[in-house]
């Protein structure tokens, strides 16, 4: 799905006019890392999500959105910022409390101001996430309340 189209529904712009893309700084293969030590307040019983005391899927989520945000630190042009408009994601295995998992996020690609991800989170060596991921670049000044 195109932000723009979103945005348009709504009857709503996201970027100032005169802004230039595609996004030069950003680049297909530019990786971040984020990583996380399971503890009881990202279990599924405590977020609501589930009744197991295990790391629970939105906490993996948000472990590898900030994975995405990073890979893009300093490459957005000042006064904009990124945005998620969707994901897709496996989370394929259980990770009880005191585990660490890292969160990987890959730019796969790069179209104007839409940027692709592929997500891999993993616990040690066995991977217990997989997904895509989709951010749009936006006026920063549009989400300021």
């Amino acid at each position: 799905e195109d932000a723009s189209i979103i945005a348009g529904h709504a009857g709503i712009s996201w970027l100032p006019p005169g802004r230039f893309w595609p996004m030069e700084g950003i680049s297909r293969g530019d990786t971040a890392t984020a990583s996380l030590v399971v503890g009881i307040e990202d279990t599924a019983t405590a977020v609501g999500s589930g009744d197991v005391p295990l790391l629970a899927t939105p906490r993996v989520l948000a472990l590898l959105e900030r994975a995405a945000v990073a890979a893009l630190a300093g490459k957005i042009p000042e006064g904009l910022t990124s945005v998620g408009t969707k994901v897709t994601l496996a989370h394929l295995a259980p990770c009880p409390i005191g585990s660490e998992v890292t969160g990987t996020a890959t730019v796969i690609d790069v179209s104007g101001r839409r940027i692709e991800f592929q997500l891999d989170a993993r616990m040690g060596e066995a991977q217990i996430a997989v997904g895509e991921h989709v951010r749009f670049v936006v006026d920063e000044d549009f989400f300021r309340v």
